[in-house]
């Protein structure tokens, strides 16, 4: 009998023993492979998870598959989860200053769109303006709505300043006190100049109504570009000048032709951002970079100017979609207890097909199945999941500059982008051109952020 397969788990009746899968024993008649034929690299993995196999075994295309993908996993996090076996907080991963948490400081958000995660709004809801730029949105409240247009700002906002209500604090951003002013300049797909303006201009023109101090932008615009000739980065311009920090994403076309930086990440005031990839480590050693783009821009400008992490970063799952069904499944499964897994498959069967296909299974293929599901989905736990992009590095570096702002409200936009630059930490044997100044020192930041409102005249820029 196969191992996994107790008595109470018969094999298949009407097919002789060497018709059977030697994994999960069901029909390996057709559609089978010996296991001399399994390419090398799976024979070895194969032959771990079922003992006492021998040369003439054979094995069904479905626990193909599943060894398949779960060497992909392997290969893909193996690494990353050497040291540890869950994500890394961000708050821990960059050293932020536990003293400052964003607390009076108001960030505006400018995305495609967003929902009230309860991160935000719980216990008490900071979410203190909403603004979409589309007259056709008639219902000015729609936070409550988990369209497709939702999700992505709501992950930055949340990376940003969530409180990690719903993990017990655990995967909260950097200013989990900060107030948000959220606008939609977007429904789904790209994001144009305009619209993106649009935007930066409500903001503009509502930054003392709500004290906005720092407007994050995690959208390209259309088209490589001066910033002399675009209005886009001239309105960039205008809020810097204004008092607005703005900080952009840079973008993920790292690795095409060109690697691009687009407006308004291109604008000379912006503090532009790339992403670094720390392989979910605190060991600098093994700092690498994201592919995010790069300059000079087409103005001989160098961008980014700093990095954080763009991958492996903690973000929430829509609520009410396919996908949180998917994250709460696999994580009820992950934590069940062997003798309960079936019962928990069965009801919730409809959610995953592979899952609803596999319940036969012998348990340890069970559980290997359900590790590449949370591997495959990125599932951290039931309410967040990791994500990638610099979409999600640059509110990091948000949330950095409201606890500087937090620290020394005197900050003007220009002293906050030398103090980010002055405390950068380059990665070793990375082209200057790709990171920039370096990874940002969220500690280290804050520190001379305190340290300025003794050694500086604010109004001035200039040291005393």
């Amino acid at each position: 009998m196969p191992e996994g397969l107790s008595a109470t788990e018969p094999p298949p009746q009407n097919h002789t023993p060497d018709q059977l899968c030697h994994i999960c024993g069901r029909n390996a008649a057709e559609g089978s492979t010996p296991l001399l034929e399994v390419q090398e690299d799976l024979r070895s993995i194969v032959s771990a998870n079922a003992s006492a196999l021998d040369q003439l075994a054979r094995i069904c295309a479905p626990c193909v598959e599943i060894f398949r993908r779960g060497k992909n996993q392997l290969d893909a996090h193996a690494k990353i989860f050497e040291q540890t076996s869950f994500v890394l907080p961000t708050p821990l991963r960059m050293q932020a200053d536990e003293r400052f948490s964003g607390r009076g400081v108001t960030i505006a958000f400018l995305d495609s769109g967003f929902f009230a995660h309860d991160d935000l709004t719980k216990p008490a809801n900071r979410i203190i303006g909403y603004h979409s730029i589309f007259d056709s949105d008639v219902d000015q409240t729609s936070l409550q709505t988990t369209d497709v247009a939702s999700w992505h700002g709501m992950m930055t906002s949340v990376v940003a300043a969530g409180n990690g209500y719903l993990c017990d604090g655990l995967y909260r951003g950097i200013a989990p006190e900060a107030n948000l002013v959220l606008v939609k300049i977007g429904r789904t797909g790209h994001i144009p100049d305009s619209d993106i303006e649009r935007g930066l201009q409500w903001v503009i023109d509502h930054r003392k109504e709500y004290d906005i101090r720092i407007v994050n932008i995690s959208a390209g615009g259309d088209f490589p570009q001066s910033y002399l000739d675009n209005s886009l980065c001239q309105t960039v311009e205008r809020a810097v000048r204004e008092g607005l920090v703005v900080v952009c994403a840079v973008g993920n076309a790292g690795m095409a032709p060109g690697h691009a930086v687009l407006p308004p990440a291109c604008s000379p005031a912006a503090i532009s951002v790339g992403g670094l990839d720390d392989q979910n480590s605190l060991d600098r050693a093994r700092r690498g970079m994201y592919r995010s783009s790069y300059g000079p821009t087409i103005d001989g400008l160098q961008k980014p100017e700093v990095i954080a992490p763009g991958i492996w970063v903690a973000a929430p799952i829509l609520p009410r979609t396919p996908t949180a069904d998917e994250a709460h499944l696999y994580s009820e499964l992950d934590a069940a207890s062997d003798a309960e897994l079936r019962e928990v498959m069965e009801s919730h069967r409809g959610i995953d097909r592979d899952l609803d296909e596999a319940s036969g299974l012998p348990i340890p293929l069970l559980r290997q199945l359900i590790t590449i599901k949370l591997r495959e989905g990125n599932v951290i736990n039931h309410f967040y999941k990791y994500v990638d992009g610099t979409s999600f590095a640059a509110p990091i570096v948000s949330s950095i500059v409201a606890c500087m702002l937090e620290a020394n409200p005197r900050l003007t936009p220009q002293l906050v982008k030398r103090i980010l630059i002055d405390t950068a930490e380059r990665v070793p044997s990375v082209e200057v051109e790709r990171q920039g100044w370096g990874v940002v020192g969220a500690g280290p930041a804050v520190e001379v952020a305190l340290k300025f409102n003794d050694s500086m005249d604010i109004s001035s820029g200039t040291e005393n």
